[in-house]
Protein backbone atom coordinates (compact mmCIF):
# COMPACT_ATOMS: atom_id res chain seq x y z
CA UNK A 1 0.00 0.00 0.00
CA UNK A 2 1.25 3.21 -1.32
CA UNK A 3 1.70 5.88 1.49
CA UNK A 4 -0.38 9.15 0.12
CA UNK A 5 1.82 12.05 -0.72
CA UNK A 6 -0.69 14.94 -1.23
CA UNK A 7 -2.19 16.95 1.36
CA UNK A 8 -3.77 20.30 1.28
CA UNK A 9 -3.07 20.55 -2.46
CA UNK A 10 -5.22 20.73 -5.06
CA UNK A 11 -5.38 17.23 -6.65
CA UNK A 12 -4.63 17.20 -10.44
CA UNK A 13 -6.51 15.37 -13.00
CA UNK A 14 -4.21 12.87 -13.97
CA UNK A 15 -4.29 11.54 -10.33
CA UNK A 16 -7.81 11.79 -10.10
CA UNK A 17 -9.82 8.08 -9.72
CA UNK A 18 -12.70 6.76 -8.30
CA UNK A 19 -16.70 7.03 -8.41
CA UNK A 20 -19.35 8.29 -6.99
CA UNK A 21 -20.70 5.32 -5.59
CA UNK A 22 -17.43 4.58 -3.68
CA UNK A 23 -19.00 7.39 -1.40
CA UNK A 24 -21.68 4.96 0.05
CA UNK A 25 -19.62 2.55 1.47
CA UNK A 26 -17.40 5.28 2.76
CA UNK A 27 -20.36 7.62 4.72
CA UNK A 28 -22.14 3.80 5.51
CA UNK A 29 -18.99 2.85 7.23
CA UNK A 30 -18.36 5.95 8.95
CA UNK A 31 -21.93 5.78 11.09
CA UNK A 32 -21.35 1.81 11.61
CA UNK A 33 -20.40 2.12 14.96
CA UNK A 34 -21.15 2.27 18.53
CA UNK A 35 -20.40 6.42 18.84
CA UNK A 36 -23.54 6.60 16.34
CA UNK A 37 -25.25 4.05 18.59
CA UNK A 38 -24.92 5.60 21.82
CA UNK A 39 -25.72 9.10 19.86
CA UNK A 40 -29.04 7.51 19.30
CA UNK A 41 -29.57 6.27 22.97
CA UNK A 42 -29.48 10.26 23.97
CA UNK A 43 -32.82 11.53 23.18
CA UNK A 44 -34.06 8.48 25.21
CA UNK A 45 -31.70 9.52 27.98
CA UNK A 46 -33.09 13.04 27.48
CA UNK A 47 -36.85 11.70 28.38
CA UNK A 48 -38.88 10.58 25.27
CA UNK A 49 -40.31 7.13 24.12
CA UNK A 50 -39.00 5.16 22.05
CA UNK A 51 -41.96 5.97 19.40
CA UNK A 52 -40.85 9.80 19.47
CA UNK A 53 -37.11 8.71 19.36
CA UNK A 54 -37.29 7.24 16.42
CA UNK A 55 -39.11 10.20 14.95
CA UNK A 56 -36.56 12.84 16.01
CA UNK A 57 -33.59 10.47 14.76
CA UNK A 58 -35.32 10.23 11.17
CA UNK A 59 -35.97 14.02 11.44
CA UNK A 60 -32.62 15.32 12.58
CA UNK A 61 -30.90 12.79 10.02
CA UNK A 62 -32.49 13.83 6.81
CA UNK A 63 -32.54 17.21 7.83
CA UNK A 64 -28.40 17.31 8.83
CA UNK A 65 -27.58 14.89 6.04
CA UNK A 66 -28.67 17.52 3.49
CA UNK A 67 -25.57 19.95 4.45
CA UNK A 68 -23.25 17.70 4.92
CA UNK A 69 -23.53 15.49 1.38
CA UNK A 70 -23.74 19.32 -0.15
CA UNK A 71 -20.57 20.39 1.16
CA UNK A 72 -19.29 16.67 -0.11
CA UNK A 73 -20.62 17.82 -3.94
CA UNK A 74 -17.86 20.04 -3.76
CA UNK A 75 -14.95 18.06 -3.62
CA UNK A 76 -14.87 16.68 -7.28
CA UNK A 77 -15.51 20.49 -8.75
CA UNK A 78 -12.38 22.07 -6.42
CA UNK A 79 -10.21 18.76 -5.73
CA UNK A 80 -8.98 20.50 -2.55
CA UNK A 81 -9.92 19.51 1.29
CA UNK A 82 -13.01 20.90 2.61
CA UNK A 83 -11.22 23.68 5.44
CA UNK A 84 -8.84 25.12 2.59
CA UNK A 85 -11.60 26.04 0.66
CA UNK A 86 -13.07 28.11 3.51
CA UNK A 87 -10.48 30.38 2.57
CA UNK A 88 -12.82 31.94 -0.69
CA UNK A 89 -14.99 33.04 2.60
CA UNK A 90 -13.38 33.68 5.15
CA UNK A 91 -9.79 34.95 3.37
CA UNK A 92 -6.40 32.99 3.81
CA UNK A 93 -5.85 34.04 7.59
CA UNK A 94 -9.52 34.68 8.58
CA UNK A 95 -10.11 31.25 8.15
CA UNK A 96 -7.70 30.06 10.88
CA UNK A 97 -10.17 30.60 13.21
CA UNK A 98 -12.97 28.25 12.11
CA UNK A 99 -9.62 25.82 11.25
CA UNK A 100 -9.65 25.88 15.60
CA UNK A 101 -13.06 24.95 16.39
CA UNK A 102 -13.03 22.21 14.01
CA UNK A 103 -9.58 20.78 15.58
CA UNK A 104 -11.76 20.53 18.88
CA UNK A 105 -14.40 18.93 16.60
CA UNK A 106 -11.97 15.90 15.61
CA UNK A 107 -10.26 15.79 19.05
CA UNK A 108 -12.91 15.54 20.47
CA UNK A 109 -14.88 13.09 18.31
CA UNK A 110 -11.48 11.39 18.49
CA UNK A 111 -11.40 11.17 22.20
CA UNK A 112 -14.95 10.33 23.05
CA UNK A 113 -14.65 7.18 19.78
CA UNK A 114 -11.68 6.12 21.45
CA UNK A 115 -12.83 5.81 24.34
CA UNK A 116 -15.66 3.52 22.99
CA UNK A 117 -13.44 1.14 21.96
CA UNK A 118 -11.02 0.83 24.28
CA UNK A 119 -13.66 0.00 26.92
CA UNK A 120 -14.40 -2.63 24.56
CA UNK A 121 -11.09 -3.93 24.00
CA UNK A 122 -10.44 -4.19 27.81
CA UNK A 123 -13.87 -6.27 27.76
CA UNK A 124 -12.61 -8.09 25.29
CA UNK A 125 -8.94 -9.20 27.16
CA UNK A 126 -9.16 -8.10 30.09
CA UNK A 127 -6.24 -5.31 29.94
CA UNK A 128 -6.12 -2.13 32.08
CA UNK A 129 -8.72 0.57 30.01
CA UNK A 130 -5.47 3.13 29.59
CA UNK A 131 -3.50 0.49 27.79
CA UNK A 132 -6.52 -0.34 25.68
CA UNK A 133 -6.32 3.70 24.83
CA UNK A 134 -3.12 3.59 24.20
CA UNK A 135 -2.98 0.17 21.96
CA UNK A 136 -5.41 1.75 19.95
CA UNK A 137 -4.63 5.23 19.10
CA UNK A 138 -1.07 3.75 17.74
CA UNK A 139 -3.02 1.68 15.65
CA UNK A 140 -5.25 4.93 14.46
CA UNK A 141 -1.85 6.77 13.70
CA UNK A 142 -0.31 3.87 11.45
CA UNK A 143 -3.28 3.89 9.29
CA UNK A 144 -3.60 7.96 9.16
CA UNK A 145 0.09 7.53 7.86
CA UNK A 146 -0.92 6.04 4.58
CA UNK A 147 -4.05 8.39 4.04
CA UNK A 148 -6.71 8.78 1.48
CA UNK A 149 -6.88 5.79 -0.60
CA UNK A 150 -6.10 3.02 2.61
CA UNK A 151 -9.01 4.74 4.41
CA UNK A 152 -11.79 4.65 1.65
CA UNK A 153 -10.65 0.17 1.49
CA UNK A 154 -10.85 0.52 5.33
CA UNK A 155 -14.34 1.73 4.88
CA UNK A 156 -15.62 -0.46 2.25
CA UNK A 157 -14.24 -4.03 4.87
CA UNK A 158 -15.99 -2.66 7.56
CA UNK A 159 -19.59 -1.36 5.37
CA UNK A 160 -19.71 -5.21 4.41
CA UNK A 161 -18.39 -6.54 7.41
CA UNK A 162 -20.66 -4.71 9.73
CA UNK A 163 -23.82 -5.04 7.09
CA UNK A 164 -24.14 -8.61 8.10
CA UNK A 165 -22.83 -8.66 11.88
CA UNK A 166 -25.33 -5.57 11.69
CA UNK A 167 -28.37 -7.40 10.49
CA UNK A 168 -27.94 -10.51 12.69
CA UNK A 169 -27.79 -7.71 15.62
CA UNK A 170 -31.03 -6.32 14.46
CA UNK A 171 -32.81 -9.03 14.34
CA UNK A 172 -31.48 -9.80 18.32
CA UNK A 173 -32.08 -6.47 19.79
CA UNK A 174 -35.92 -6.53 18.42
CA UNK A 175 -36.46 -9.79 20.09
CA UNK A 176 -35.69 -8.18 23.36
CA UNK A 177 -38.42 -7.84 25.79
CA UNK A 178 -39.40 -3.45 26.06
CA UNK A 179 -41.82 -1.50 28.75
CA UNK A 180 -45.19 -1.34 27.91
CA UNK A 181 -46.58 1.96 26.54
CA UNK A 182 -42.84 2.34 24.92
CA UNK A 183 -43.99 2.81 21.56
CA UNK A 184 -46.84 5.41 22.56
CA UNK A 185 -47.40 8.11 19.68
CA UNK A 186 -49.31 10.03 22.44
CA UNK A 187 -48.24 13.54 24.36
CA UNK A 188 -44.67 14.36 23.61
CA UNK A 189 -42.42 16.86 25.34
CA UNK A 190 -41.73 19.22 22.64
CA UNK A 191 -38.65 21.27 23.92
CA UNK A 192 -37.00 17.57 24.43
CA UNK A 193 -38.29 16.88 21.07
CA UNK A 194 -36.76 19.21 19.33
CA UNK A 195 -33.35 18.95 21.71
CA UNK A 196 -33.19 15.40 20.47
CA UNK A 197 -33.83 16.90 16.70
CA UNK A 198 -30.69 19.56 17.05
CA UNK A 199 -28.58 16.89 18.66
CA UNK A 200 -29.33 14.03 15.77
CA UNK A 201 -28.50 16.85 13.19
CA UNK A 202 -25.63 17.99 14.69
CA UNK A 203 -24.66 14.77 14.27
CA UNK A 204 -24.63 14.85 10.72
CA UNK A 205 -23.21 18.51 10.73
CA UNK A 206 -19.94 17.41 12.25
CA UNK A 207 -18.69 15.45 9.30
CA UNK A 208 -19.43 18.93 7.11
CA UNK A 209 -15.81 20.26 7.84
CA UNK A 210 -14.06 16.98 6.49
CA UNK A 211 -16.71 15.65 3.94
CA UNK A 212 -14.97 17.09 0.91
CA UNK A 213 -11.59 15.58 1.71
CA UNK A 214 -12.85 11.90 0.97
CA UNK A 215 -14.91 13.15 -2.70
CA UNK A 216 -11.82 15.56 -3.61
CA UNK A 217 -9.59 12.94 -5.74
CA UNK A 218 -13.15 11.88 -7.89
CA UNK A 219 -12.88 13.16 -11.49
CA UNK A 220 -13.93 16.63 -11.93
CA UNK A 221 -16.35 15.60 -14.44
CA UNK A 222 -18.16 13.31 -11.85
CA UNK A 223 -21.80 14.29 -11.59
CA UNK A 224 -22.52 16.85 -8.66
CA UNK A 225 -25.94 14.81 -8.19
CA UNK A 226 -24.59 11.66 -8.01
CA UNK A 227 -21.94 12.98 -5.33
CA UNK A 228 -24.41 14.43 -3.01
CA UNK A 229 -26.85 11.51 -3.28
CA UNK A 230 -24.43 8.98 -2.68
CA UNK A 231 -23.26 10.73 0.27
CA UNK A 232 -26.36 11.87 1.33
CA UNK A 233 -27.80 7.84 1.08
CA UNK A 234 -24.54 6.31 3.24
CA UNK A 235 -24.65 8.77 6.12
CA UNK A 236 -28.59 7.94 6.02
CA UNK A 237 -28.83 4.58 6.29
CA UNK A 238 -25.99 4.28 8.70
CA UNK A 239 -26.93 6.72 10.57
CA UNK A 240 -30.70 5.94 11.12
CA UNK A 241 -29.70 2.49 11.87
CA UNK A 242 -27.31 2.48 14.43
CA UNK A 243 -29.43 5.21 16.24
CA UNK A 244 -32.33 3.04 16.02
CA UNK A 245 -30.54 0.35 17.67
CA UNK A 246 -28.75 2.61 20.45
CA UNK A 247 -32.36 3.95 21.38
CA UNK A 248 -33.74 0.13 21.46
CA UNK A 249 -31.04 -0.92 23.08
CA UNK A 250 -31.12 2.00 25.78
CA UNK A 251 -34.74 0.86 27.02
CA UNK A 252 -34.23 -2.74 26.57
CA UNK A 253 -31.10 -3.03 28.83
CA UNK A 254 -30.67 -1.36 32.38
CA UNK A 255 -27.20 0.69 32.55
CA UNK A 256 -26.58 -0.38 28.79
CA UNK A 257 -24.54 2.99 28.18
CA UNK A 258 -22.28 2.24 31.60
CA UNK A 259 -20.53 -1.11 29.40
CA UNK A 260 -22.30 -0.02 25.54
CA UNK A 261 -19.61 -2.01 23.72
CA UNK A 262 -19.78 -5.02 26.41
CA UNK A 263 -23.23 -5.40 26.18
CA UNK A 264 -24.05 -5.58 22.86
CA UNK A 265 -21.39 -8.32 22.75
CA UNK A 266 -23.00 -10.70 24.94
CA UNK A 267 -26.13 -10.28 22.95
CA UNK A 268 -24.32 -12.57 20.64
CA UNK A 269 -23.58 -15.05 23.39
CA UNK A 270 -20.88 -17.22 22.50
CA UNK A 271 -20.53 -15.37 19.47
CA UNK A 272 -19.51 -12.40 21.55
CA UNK A 273 -16.27 -11.75 19.89
CA UNK A 274 -17.30 -11.64 16.28
CA UNK A 275 -19.50 -7.75 17.64
CA UNK A 276 -16.41 -7.43 19.92
CA UNK A 277 -14.17 -7.12 16.74
CA UNK A 278 -16.80 -5.51 14.54
CA UNK A 279 -17.17 -2.61 17.04
CA UNK A 280 -13.51 -2.18 17.85
CA UNK A 281 -13.11 -1.95 13.79
CA UNK A 282 -15.84 0.56 13.62
CA UNK A 283 -14.36 3.16 16.10
CA UNK A 284 -10.69 2.28 14.50
CA UNK A 285 -11.68 3.38 11.19
CA UNK A 286 -13.78 6.35 12.25
CA UNK A 287 -10.50 7.86 14.50
CA UNK A 288 -8.86 7.28 11.49
CA UNK A 289 -11.26 10.06 10.29
CA UNK A 290 -10.96 12.23 12.75
CA UNK A 291 -6.69 11.91 12.52
CA UNK A 292 -6.91 12.65 9.30
CA UNK A 293 -8.73 15.49 9.47
CA UNK A 294 -7.15 17.14 12.48
CA UNK A 295 -3.75 16.54 10.83
CA UNK A 296 -5.09 18.57 7.26
CA UNK A 297 -6.35 21.03 9.18
CA UNK A 298 -3.20 21.22 10.86
CA UNK A 299 -1.27 21.88 7.72
CA UNK A 300 -3.69 23.99 6.53
CA UNK A 301 -3.92 26.51 9.82
CA UNK A 302 0.63 26.67 9.49
CA UNK A 303 0.73 26.75 5.64
CA UNK A 304 -0.11 30.46 5.30
CA UNK A 305 2.81 31.86 7.45
CA UNK A 306 5.01 28.71 6.45
CA UNK A 307 5.57 26.83 3.08
CA UNK A 308 6.09 23.40 4.52
CA UNK A 309 6.93 21.12 1.95
CA UNK A 310 5.18 17.63 3.88
CA UNK A 311 7.91 15.33 3.53
CA UNK A 312 7.38 11.75 4.67
CA UNK A 313 9.25 12.61 7.55
CA UNK A 314 7.05 15.59 8.40
CA UNK A 315 4.01 13.76 7.61
CA UNK A 316 4.59 11.45 10.21
CA UNK A 317 5.57 14.03 12.73
CA UNK A 318 2.59 15.72 12.50
CA UNK A 319 0.41 12.80 12.40
CA UNK A 320 1.87 11.70 15.31
CA UNK A 321 1.65 15.24 17.34
CA UNK A 322 -2.14 15.20 16.87
CA UNK A 323 -2.32 11.67 18.05
CA UNK A 324 -0.44 12.13 21.19
CA UNK A 325 -2.67 15.53 21.68
CA UNK A 326 -5.95 13.21 21.36
CA UNK A 327 -4.87 10.31 23.73
CA UNK A 328 -4.44 12.84 26.06
CA UNK A 329 -7.94 14.36 25.39
CA UNK A 330 -9.40 10.52 25.81
CA UNK A 331 -7.58 10.02 28.92
CA UNK A 332 -9.06 12.69 31.07
CA UNK A 333 -12.33 11.68 29.67
CA UNK A 334 -12.42 8.21 30.71
CA UNK A 335 -14.48 9.05 33.94
CA UNK A 336 -17.34 10.81 33.24
CA UNK A 337 -17.44 9.89 29.09
CA UNK A 338 -21.71 10.47 28.64
CA UNK A 339 -21.65 13.71 30.27
CA UNK A 340 -18.61 14.98 27.71
CA UNK A 341 -20.05 13.47 24.69
CA UNK A 342 -23.15 15.36 25.63
CA UNK A 343 -21.67 18.19 26.35
CA UNK A 344 -19.09 18.09 23.39
CA UNK A 345 -21.90 17.74 21.10
CA UNK A 346 -23.71 20.53 21.56
CA UNK A 347 -20.54 23.19 22.18
CA UNK A 348 -19.77 21.92 18.59
CA UNK A 349 -22.99 22.94 17.06
CA UNK A 350 -23.10 26.62 17.94
CA UNK A 351 -19.80 27.09 15.93
CA UNK A 352 -20.22 24.49 12.79
CA UNK A 353 -23.59 25.68 12.24
CA UNK A 354 -22.51 29.27 10.87
CA UNK A 355 -19.66 28.47 9.28
CA UNK A 356 -21.38 25.42 7.27
CA UNK A 357 -24.41 28.08 6.56
CA UNK A 358 -21.63 30.78 5.24
CA UNK A 359 -19.41 28.09 3.24
CA UNK A 360 -23.17 26.72 1.10
CA UNK A 361 -24.49 29.96 0.51
CA UNK A 362 -21.13 31.28 -1.20
CA UNK A 363 -20.13 28.04 -3.01
CA UNK A 364 -24.34 27.87 -4.37
CA UNK A 365 -25.96 30.98 -4.43
CA UNK A 366 -23.05 33.63 -4.62
CA UNK A 367 -19.59 32.03 -7.10
CA UNK A 368 -21.44 28.80 -8.26
CA UNK A 369 -19.19 26.93 -7.52
CA UNK A 370 -16.32 28.79 -9.59
CA UNK A 371 -13.38 29.52 -7.13
CA UNK A 372 -9.76 30.51 -8.01
CA UNK A 373 -7.51 27.54 -6.67
CA UNK A 374 -4.39 28.76 -7.16
CA UNK A 375 -5.35 32.17 -4.97
CA UNK A 376 -6.96 30.20 -2.09
CA UNK A 377 -3.19 29.49 -1.36
CA UNK A 378 -1.85 32.14 -2.25
CA UNK A 379 -2.03 35.28 0.69
CA UNK A 380 -2.06 38.28 -1.73
CA UNK A 381 -4.74 36.66 -4.11
CA UNK A 382 -8.40 37.78 -4.50
CA UNK A 383 -9.43 36.18 -1.42
CA UNK A 384 -7.29 38.81 0.73
CA UNK A 385 -5.65 37.83 4.53
CA UNK A 386 -9.47 38.30 6.32
CA UNK A 387 -12.41 38.67 4.77
CA UNK A 388 -14.33 40.95 7.39
CA UNK A 389 -17.97 40.39 5.90
CA UNK A 390 -17.79 36.84 6.77
CA UNK A 391 -15.80 37.16 10.33
CA UNK A 392 -18.84 39.92 11.57
CA UNK A 393 -21.48 37.60 10.06
CA UNK A 394 -19.84 34.59 11.98
CA UNK A 395 -19.33 36.33 14.84
CA UNK A 396 -22.54 37.85 15.37
CA UNK A 397 -24.12 34.04 14.17
CA UNK A 398 -22.96 32.57 17.19
CA UNK A 399 -23.57 36.01 19.83
CA UNK A 400 -27.35 35.29 18.21
CA UNK A 401 -27.39 31.53 19.02
CA UNK A 402 -26.34 32.43 23.33
CA UNK A 403 -30.03 32.94 23.84
CA UNK A 404 -31.39 29.91 22.27
CA UNK A 405 -28.82 27.67 23.39
CA UNK A 406 -29.71 24.76 26.14
CA UNK A 407 -26.22 22.93 27.43
CA UNK A 408 -25.13 21.73 31.27
CA UNK A 409 -23.99 24.99 31.78
CA UNK A 410 -25.70 27.65 30.50
CA UNK A 411 -29.23 27.91 29.16
CA UNK A 412 -30.07 31.07 27.30
CA UNK A 413 -33.41 33.09 28.31
CA UNK A 414 -35.24 32.10 25.19
CA UNK A 415 -34.15 28.51 25.55
CA UNK A 416 -35.78 29.37 29.54
CA UNK A 417 -38.96 30.61 28.08
CA UNK A 418 -39.56 27.80 25.58
CA UNK A 419 -39.28 25.31 28.26
CA UNK A 420 -35.95 24.14 27.36
CA UNK A 421 -36.44 23.63 23.69
CA UNK A 422 -32.52 24.52 21.64
CA UNK A 423 -33.35 25.30 18.45
CA UNK A 424 -30.00 27.23 18.41
CA UNK A 425 -28.93 25.18 15.62
CA UNK A 426 -31.96 26.97 13.27
CA UNK A 427 -30.96 30.63 14.23
CA UNK A 428 -27.01 29.23 13.17
CA UNK A 429 -28.23 28.30 9.70
CA UNK A 430 -30.87 31.36 8.78
CA UNK A 431 -28.95 34.13 10.56
CA UNK A 432 -25.28 33.86 8.86
CA UNK A 433 -26.90 33.29 5.64
CA UNK A 434 -28.70 36.83 5.48
CA UNK A 435 -25.83 38.26 6.95
CA UNK A 436 -23.34 36.95 4.50
CA UNK A 437 -25.49 36.81 0.94
CA UNK A 438 -26.54 40.52 0.72
CA UNK A 439 -23.61 42.31 1.85
CA UNK A 440 -21.37 40.00 -0.21
CA UNK A 441 -23.60 39.75 -2.99
CA UNK A 442 -22.88 43.60 -3.53
CA UNK A 443 -19.20 43.35 -3.08
CA UNK A 444 -18.93 40.50 -6.09
CA UNK A 445 -21.09 42.66 -7.89
CA UNK A 446 -18.55 45.97 -7.15
CA UNK A 447 -15.71 43.62 -8.17
CA UNK A 448 -17.14 42.86 -11.48
CA UNK A 449 -18.57 46.22 -12.31
CA UNK A 450 -14.96 46.95 -11.43
CA UNK A 451 -13.68 44.71 -14.07
CA UNK A 452 -16.02 45.62 -16.47
CA UNK A 453 -14.84 49.50 -16.39
CA UNK A 454 -11.16 48.33 -16.54
CA UNK A 455 -11.61 45.84 -19.62
CA UNK A 456 -13.55 48.66 -21.72
CA UNK A 457 -11.21 51.37 -20.12
CA UNK A 458 -8.12 49.39 -22.02
CA UNK A 459 -10.15 48.85 -24.91
CA UNK A 460 -10.81 52.68 -25.31
CA UNK A 461 -7.07 53.56 -24.97
CA UNK A 462 -6.51 50.89 -27.95
CA UNK A 463 -9.11 52.31 -30.03
CA UNK A 464 -7.77 55.90 -29.29
CA UNK A 465 -4.17 54.81 -29.95
CA UNK A 466 -5.03 52.88 -33.16
CA UNK A 467 -7.05 55.95 -34.56
CA UNK A 468 -4.02 58.61 -33.72
CA UNK A 469 -1.96 56.37 -35.69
Amino acid sequence: MKVETRTIEYIPAEERHGKAKDLFPIWFGANMHITTLVTGALPISLGLNLFWSFVAIIIGTLLGAIFMASHSAQGPKLGIPQMIQSRAQFGVIGAIFPLFLVMFVYLGFFASSGLLAAQTLSSLVSIDQTWSILILNILCFVVTIFGHDLIHKMQKILSWSSLIIYLVATVIIFQLPLPSGIWSAGSVDWPVFLLAVSIVATWQLAYAPYVADYSRYLPVTTSTAQTFWYSYAGTVVGTIWMMVLGSTLTVAIPNFLDHSGSNLGQLFGSFAIVMYLIIIFGQLSINVFNLYGAFMSTITTIEPFVKLKVTPKVRVGMIFGVTVMGTILCLLGQSNFLAFFLNFIFFISYFLIPWTSINLVDYYLLRHGQYNVKDIFDINGQYGKINWITTIAFLVSVIAEIPFINTSFYVGPIATALEGADIAWLIGLVVPAALYYFPMKRKLNNSMYTIENQETAVVENLDNLNSKS
